[in-house]
């Protein structure tokens, strides 16, 4: 009975409030009457004014006319809020201190107290209810001996099982709605008094209650497990790395090393993230990257090629090195376009799984290459290149800036483009998207030659950092690196979701992951293994919110 007597019916709670309603309302009556020609006239002729200067129907006479007018009015609102200033920030203050000195005192501690009260009768309540279908399940059974009946009777069970465990979670919502909703109103009349302004301290209580109020332990560990074990590992690797090897992992130069390996291959994975929103994939991106480190190793030569190319040999000296990086470039490209656009024509006209098409580009592209320089490495660029398009300044890699614009030029074409609305759009549901006007064949096709552009530069730039040793093998296993950075950073296979935020932490981590394992001198056989785990958790995850979706 002392518990019942704590918990507070809603007239009492509302009795609790009434005194703070009563006091702050009073006051915002004379906030409210001081404003109405103020600060509450300024926001109705502003809205006015903004529909006049862009109103078409209004002649030119009449628009300066009732222009003028609106800010004759203007001007004279903001002389009077300017008067009722003063007295506006006194009466706020009065009831932000009143405020202070008795919300959490008078209403809010007590409700707090009153719900923690409820909170632990309903766990009392569905324990004894859980314990009381335990009795009666075990005395009906007692007699039974028939395992069809001893089956349904156990059914039953779970079933009563499971309408109390529904029961007692919408008892704890309520009491959680009870308790957010004491905390929301004294910031419902913060609102009122200063018109939406809040403080920095007061958006982030506001913040944290919204947070709490709406965490729920099971979708965060959905969302974030797999990150919480990659970071686990993490630090247990800077840990034993250490002990093992006698140095420290996370350095600023090793920092520097991983952004540095991870600056082209966050253009391969920008590049296969867009056909994953599109349900698709591209198996094809190590060859590519082949293929491009090839082209770009022939132009860039330091000197005449010694390797020839279906029996040609090239010479490239007689362009400046500027010159060469630029066409490189440009060959690169061009190359990686064509490929990636044909794997996507069979897709968006013959509803070719990606899989597919990308799968012959791969054996043509590697076949191509390998026959005409069979197979041979044509060695090193220009060293003068590197040091003009990607210097270190004070030991700083500016390979990293690439990326970093291609983050940029990638997000911004994702998300303030019809393009990007398209894509998400027709991955989410390609049907729906065709009947609502977009067409699904140039946003495929789009898509897959955006992805070649990428995969161009990101080869062309690897090509730099390595200066040059291009060879048809070489890239072997990117493709899986890049698509398993796009599934860990939770762009999914299921279509139409995805962030560049999260394509960039899928990179981070595996180029991370394999440069620290490499410190550690584990077998590259061994990586594959972590490797493959790490995506076989992804994706189960990214499976897991998919069917509870639906």
């Amino acid at each position: 009975m002392e518990d019942n007597n704590k918990i507070l019916t809603d007239q009492q709670e509302e009795e609790l409030r009434a005194p703070i309603a009563e006091k702050i309302g009073a006051i915002q009556k004379q906030i409210d009457d001081l404003r109405k020609d103020g600060s509450l006239k300024i926001q109705t002729l502003s809205n006015r004014l903004a529909a006049v200067r862009s109103s078409r129907t209004l002649a030119n006479d009449d628009r300066k006319k009732q222009i003028a007018d609106l800010e004759s009015q203007l001007a004279a609102a903001k002389e009077v809020e300017k008067n009722n200033s003063a007295k506006v920030n006194a009466l706020i203050k009065e009831a932000e201190d009143y405020l202070k000195q008795n919300y959490e005192s008078q209403y809010l501690s007590k409700v707090k107290a009153s719900c923690d009260v409820a909170n632990s009768q309903a766990e009392a309540k569905y324990n004894a209810k859980l314990a009381e279908l335990k009795a009666e399940y075990e005395k009906t059974i007692a007699g039974i001996t028939d395992q069809k009946e001893l089956k349904d009777e156990k059914y039953v069970y779970k079933n009563k099982q499971f309408d109390a465990k529904l029961t007692y979670d919408n008892e704890l919502q309520a009491i959680k709605d009870r308790r957010h909703e004491a905390f929301t109103y004294q910031y419902h009349l913060i609102d009122n008094l200063r018109m939406s302004k809040f403080t920095v301290g007061e958006r982030f209580d506001q913040w944290r209650e919204n947070y709490k109020y709406t965490f729920n332990r099971k979708q965060f560990f959905l969302k974030n497990g797999l990150y919480i074990v990659i970071v686990l590992i993490f630090i247990m690797l800077a840990i034993i790395t250490p002990i093992l090897k006698n140095t420290q992992l996370f350095t600023l130069t090793n920092i520097l090393n991983i952004l540095q390996q991870a600056s082209p291959r966050m253009f391969l994975a920008l590049g296969v993230a867009g056909l994953i929103v599109l349900t698709g994939t591209d198996l094809s991106v190590g060859r590519m990257v082949g293929m491009g480190m090839v082209t770009a190793t022939i132009i860039m030569h330091n000197g005449v090629n010694t390797g020839a190319v279906f029996g040609h040999i090239f010479d490239f000296t007689s362009i400046v090195p500027a010159g060469r990086a630029w066409l490189a470039l440009l060959v690169c490209v061009i190359l990686t376009t064509i490929f990636a656009t044909i794997a996507g024509f069979f897709f968006a006209r013959f509803k070719m799984h990606p899989f597919i098409s990308t799968m012959s580009n791969m054996l043509i592209i590697f076949g191509l290459v390998t026959y005409a320089t069979k197979g041979v490495s044509f060695g090193a660029i220009d060293p003068s290149i590197p040091q003009m398009f990607i210097p270190k300044i004070n030991g700083f890699p500016t390979i990293i800036l690439w990326s970093l614009g291609a983050i940029f030029v990638i997000w911004f074409i994702w998300n303030k483009t019809t393009f990007g609305k398209n894509l998400f759009a027709v991955g989410g549901n390609p049907e729906a998207a065709s009947v609502s006007g977009i067409s699904v064949f140039k946003t495929i096709l789009s898509a897959f030659m955006l992805a070649g552009v990428m995969y161009g530069i990101g080869a062309w730039l690897e090509c730099m950092r390595m200066v040059g040793s291009g060879s048809a093998a070489y890239g072997q296993g990117w493709d899986m690196d890049a698509i398993a950075a796009c599934v860990v950073g939770g762009v999914s296979f299921t279509g139409g979701i995805g962030k560049i935020s999260g394509v960039v932490v899928g990179v981070l981590i595996f180029t991370s992951l394999t440069y620290s394992l490499t410190i550690l001198g584990i077998d590259t056989n061994l990586q594959f293994v972590f490797e493959g785990i790490i995506i076989l958790a992804a994706v189960t995850l990214d499976c897991l919110k998919y069917v509870q979706k639906k």
